[in-house]
């Protein structure tokens, strides 16, 4: 049952992930939360940030920014960066990851979504059919239902570090399920 929100992938952070392995494996379009994923809660765009999505359009991904806040917080930092969003996205709801697809020109399949959240981020992703990062969040939680929720989140990792684990070792003991 937990396993709806296990991601496909984990990184310390949104900066230290492959972009370019991502590319060459066929993938051309990224989505991504923004708040505790690329920044701190509700701040503007930094240089990390800019740096990264700068880099990204030159490799040759189109990008997408998908979040629940209001229009104005999203607009405010995607001012400097310049790509496609979706704001009061209702994530975990799955036609959002679509529309964002579909405004990328691209097939889920070439698709990769990056957020913070398992409850919401990666588990639409991944009702979707996206392929999806879980990253660190960046700042501490200032909202309580965001606080509750990672203890939550907690007990999830747990359960999916302990299944990832298992495996390895079985695999290592050349052991196949």
């Amino acid at each position: 049952m937990l396993q709806r929100f296990y991601p496909d992938e984990c990184a310390d952070s949104a900066y230290d992930i492959n972009y370019k392995a991502l590319y060459e494996q066929g993938y051309r379009g990224l989505l991504f939360d923004i708040d505790n994923t690329l920044v701190e809660h509700d701040a503007d765009a930094d240089e990390r940030a800019k740096k990264l999505m700068e880099k990204l359009k030159q490799i040759g991904f189109q990008i997408c920014l998908i979040s629940n806040n209001r229009e104005e917080r999203v607009k405010r930092f995607n001012k400097d960066i310049q790509v496609k969003y979706i704001y009061k996205a209702n994530k975990p709801a799955v036609k959002i990851y679509y529309k964002a697809v579909q405004m990328m020109k691209t097939k889920i399949s070439a698709v990769v979504f990056i957020g913070d959240q398992l409850f919401t981020d990666i588990y639409g992703a991944k009702r979707a059919g996206i392929k999806c990062f879980f990253v660190k969040p960046i700042g501490q939680e200032k909202e309580i239902q965001i606080i509750l929720k990672r203890y939550l989140e907690r007990i999830v990792l747990y359960f999916y570090r302990r299944q990832y684990r298992d495996k390895r070792l079985r695999r290592k003991r050349g052991i196949h399920e």
